[in-house]
């Protein structure tokens, strides 16, 4: 073990919750000054763990020792108090306050009741300059970009003089600009003498940024590699048990007719004075995988809104198999059309409601999940919950009667996934679909959307992914600024001219609407 004791040390935790072991004997060891990754597939414990060794949890057996003693991490204050410090999947601040009443909230210096904020601006600028994290203090968090809320999340840490850091998936919201200036900040921060507890599941990112990687597989501990020595083959063979292929298989397409015809759409943002989509126009055929690319914010949530009726489009045409759906009802729509929706707890889920429930969302009115006298059929709906269960491998600790809410992001994302797929529409929108899911389940869901494109369904894929937009699309067309500024053949293109035309670089003018 040599002379300097671990920085933590988690040895034998084990945590149970009604019908599962979440964590199943677990020892993870973290070393001064290190970047220690933790794989797994989604619900396979990892954020359990780290939610021990930050208070929010008490294991059931096990102990922790911080720099070679034992201590009692009995909430999230005495994490902190212990310097210990954790930036959440979703960010814990208050969008209506700024980056700098963020970060000293709970730590604030008073002087006769009064806020004290000059020391703690000088602070907060000393630490955002040495660590190179670039934030304006006066901000609103409701202005301000994913990215910079990560980093309003790391300075509350530093600026809590923590020197264990936990991040839990921090590269799930963030555009791939976003996640290399991340990436640089993890290093500077290691170099500085701090230890770092990286929760992740992709790999690449994984290989660039860790010193070493501890794998977790349905609660246990598989063990701890070097990254030097190893592959991310071999790392999605620990975390999945078996191999997984990193590439998609699929034949060419066999295009037929026209499924959806968009024609000069214009949609309004939040702010009603600006258009965030202008003028934009394109079809997809049943049978290809038409991918919208860009960086995030640039015009292609608010066309998905307008697309599946979530918002009022303020000119132009939609087409759904030749009729006009422009104005058509939410619920018109699904009858042909299927989404996959970017937030999945706001658009996606009812969380407190159970799984079975979610599962007929969209078509608990229809006479097969509802008697003549309006009655849901509650043993239909939970055979046909239990099939989509099985069939899409969505695991969670009460079966069809789970809460939502108590699920993993992944086996959320899964359920979605499994509802709108089973639905058979003519059209298919998947914004973001892989968006917090492992490489095995990444791998599963790229088949099932090649699969449902060979069926006939033409499918709209909206990702920030480049390697998925390369790997899943037979037509890419790039959003700049709220318009398609070109349309591209993945064979006879590469990420460096689509990262050109997404960051507005260059623009092609030919209509994106073959």
């Amino acid at each position: 073990m040599g002379e300097t004791p671990y920085a933590i040390e988690m040895l034998g935790i084990t945590k149970r919750f009604s019908g599962i072991t979440a964590n199943d004997d677990i020892t993870l060891q973290l070393k001064k000054g290190e970047i220690h990754a933790l794989l797994g597939e989604n619900g396979a414990g990892k954020s359990t763990l780290m939610s021990i060794l930050f208070g929010l949890y008490q294991p059931d057996e096990g102990i922790i020792k911080k720099d070679g003693k034992e201590v009692k991490v009995i909430d999230p204050n005495a994490a902190d108090r212990l310097g210990i410090g954790m930036v959440h999947q979703h960010f814990q601040l208050v969008e209506c306050f700024t980056v700098l009443e963020n970060i000293v909230l709970g730590v604030e210096t008073t002087k006769h009741g009064f806020l004290q904020q000059k020391e703690a601006r000088k602070k907060i600028m000393e630490l955002s300059d040495r660590y190179g994290l670039m934030i304006d203090p006066d901000a609103r968090i409701s202005d301000i970009t994913v990215g910079m809320q990560q980093r309003t999340e790391i300075l509350k840490m530093l600026y809590r003089d923590s020197d264990v850091l936990i991040f839990d998936e921090p590269t799930a919201v963030l555009t791939p600009q976003e996640i290399e200036e991340l990436i640089k900040i993890l290093k500077n921060l290691a170099a500085e003498g701090k230890s770092i507890l990286f929760i992740s599941h992709k790999l690449n990112e994984i290989m660039e940024v860790a010193d070493r990687c501890s794998v977790i597989r349905r609660g246990k501990y598989i063990g701890t590699v070097d990254i030097d020595a190893t592959t991310p083959e071999e790392l999605s063979r620990m975390m999945c048990g078996h191999d997984v292929k990193l590439s998609v298989d699929k034949e060419p397409a066999k295009t037929g007719e026209v499924i959806l015809e968009v024609a000069g759409l214009s949609v309004h943002g939040k702010k009603k004075g600006k258009e965030k989509v202008r003028n934009v126009s394109f079809n997809v055929r049943a049978g290809e995988i038409v991918c919208i690319a860009g960086i995030d914010g640039n015009g292609q949530t608010e066309l998905v809104y307008g697309l599946t009726g979530l918002t009022p489009v303020s000119g132009g045409k939609i087409s759904l198999c030749g009729e006009d759906i422009t104005h058509a009802s939410v619920r018109k729509r699904s009858e042909k059309m299927s989404h996959i929706p970017e937030d999945r707890h706001k658009h996606g889920l009812v969380l407190d409601y159970s799984l079975e429930y979610n599962m007929v969302l969209q078509r608990y009115f229809e006479p097969q999940f509802v008697s003549g006298a309006g009655f849901l059929k509650k043993k239909v709906i939970r055979e046909y919950a239990e099939r989509l269960i099985n069939t899409y491998d969505v695991r969670s600790g009460e079966g069809a009667q789970t809460t939502v809410r108590s699920m993993s992001g992944g086996n959320q994302q899964k359920a979605i996934i499994a509802r709108e797929i089973d639905r058979g529409p003519k059209l298919l929108v998947a914004v973001q679909p892989t968006r917090g899911l492992d490489v095995g389940a990444i791998e599963n869901i790229h088949k099932q959307l090649v699969a449902e494109r060979d069926r006939g369904t033409a499918v709209l894929l909206v990702s920030l992914e480049l390697e998925e937009v390369m790997n899943l699309s037979d037509r890419i067309l790039v959003m700049y600024e709220g318009e398609i500024v070109g349309e591209f053949d993945p064979k006879k293109t590469d990420n460096e001219e689509l990262g050109m035309y997404m960051s507005g670089a260059k623009r092609n003018t030919v209509e994106a609407d073959r």
